[in-house]
């Protein structure tokens, strides 16, 4: 007899008020369950999470099949889809904020802003946030579309949102860094660097790291909005600083791809291609404990071991990669400027996956519920899922 069937039994014994005792505990265990496994498989940041992993907790399945696609005519898109509670979030170039149901890919809520977004939408607590091409940082109603606050900057917005306790983070074009209180918009601190941010924040423990134009890596107590330290990385970059343990790792606008340890503001490691002349890396990485994944504009998928930096797999793409990579269970999922999408092998660098999707990709892929999500740059959503074997 198992555990739960003799506490049945004991409970009966006893009486009816045991018996539904236990019956709450278990639908409230259940539900409880229910709601964590739906947090963790959101996907409501730009790379995932605030660490920037790039990472899927949500399975997909072996065989990906298309299951809807939004069209916006004459449209664009740049940014990566946010999805939370079964639904997907994403802005486009002529300045709409869209929801769309996961399942269906019919619209939810549509909302007209005043100018165009490039960067992704990062959700918490009800709430998206999301900056735009003239340089104001909206807060939106997650339900409604309802706009809650606005603050502006002063430079264009490509950088996603990220947080840190009860506040949000934001980078702009004009080299500052804002920390707002995520409720009502108020500025807490804002620190500026000497050139644009572009990168988003990533946040870990009471730090942001912050790859800038300025040729930085910056490090930034988040309680007091000061530079702890500063490393240089040689040339400008945008890239989106991925976390795991110790160390960050991105790549630059010279080609040169950095593994930084952030406690002793050091550089690890550096990668370089050695085959033709450096181009930059403009797709920021996926991070797992083997391998750190990321593309290039040398139409190279490469993979690295997390550790040494050792090449592990290279992956010859038809275009550009400027796309960011996601890990998602044994594959990595990425756009190409040829407007393919691939899965390729984490282990092994083989491909796997193809989709023609016509158009290109610089925004990246959000993995939730089963569901792989991306657009391109003629304004269409593509959503992939089905009834595979996982």
């Amino acid at each position: 007899m198992s555990n739960s069937a003799r506490l049945w039994k004991a409970c009966l014994a006893i009486g009816p008020a045991c018996v539904l005792i236990l019956a709450v505990s278990i639908v409230f265990r259940a539900t409880a369950a229910d709601i964590a496994d739906r947090v963790a498989a959101d996907w409501p940041l730009f790379r995932g999470n605030v660490v920037a992993s790039g990472v899927a907790t949500a399975e997909l399945p072996k065989v990906l099949d298309l299951a809807w696609k939004f069209t916006v005519k004459n449209g664009a898109f740049e940014g990566t889809p946010a999805i939370v509670g079964g639904r997907v979030y994403l802005g486009d170039m002529d300045g709409k904020l869209y929801a769309l149901d996961l399942t269906t890919g019919k619209p939810v809520w549509e909302r007209t802003s005043t100018a165009g977004f490039m960067a992704s939408p990062a959700c918490k607590d009800g709430r998206i946030y999301l900056g735009d091409i003239d340089g104001k940082f909206h807060c939106f109603d997650m339900i409604t579309g309802e706009p809650r606050w606005s603050f502006e900057t002063n430079g264009e917005i490509d950088s996603s949102a990220n947080f840190h306790r009860d506040r949000v983070l934001v980078g702009s074009q004009d080299a500052t860094l804002y920390c707002l209180n995520a409720d009502d918009g108020k500025l807490i601190w804002k620190f500026a660097i000497e050139d644009q941010i572009r990168c988003s924040p990533t946040v870990v423990e009471d730090r942001a790291f912050v790859a800038g134009c300025d040729g930085k890596l910056h490090i930034i107590d988040l309680e007091k909005g000061t530079e702890l330290q500063s490393v240089p990385i040689e040339s400008p970059t945008g890239v989106t600083p991925a976390c795991l343990g110790d160390r960050v790792f991105f790549g630059t606008e010279a080609g040169k791809f950095f593994a930084i340890d952030w406690r002793e503001a050091q550089v690890r490691w550096t990668y370089l291609p050695e085959q033709g002349a450096p181009q930059a890396f403009r797709s920021s990485p996926a991070v797992t404990p083997e391998f750190v994944v990321f593309g290039g504009r040398n139409k190279r998928v490469v993979a690295l071991d997390t550790r040494s930096g050792e090449l592990k797999w290279e992956f010859t793409a038809r275009h550009r990669v400027d796309s960011s990579p996601v890990v998602a269970g044994d594959r990595v999922y990425v756009g190409c400027g040829d407007g393919r999408i691939l899965g390729i092998n984490l282990r092994t660098g083989e491909q796997e996956f193809k989709f023609e999707a016509g158009g290109g990709f610089s925004g990246s892929a959000a993995v939730a519920n089963g569901r792989l999500v991306i657009a391109n740059d003629r304004g269409v959503i593509f959503c992939f899922g089905g009834e595979g074997e996982k």
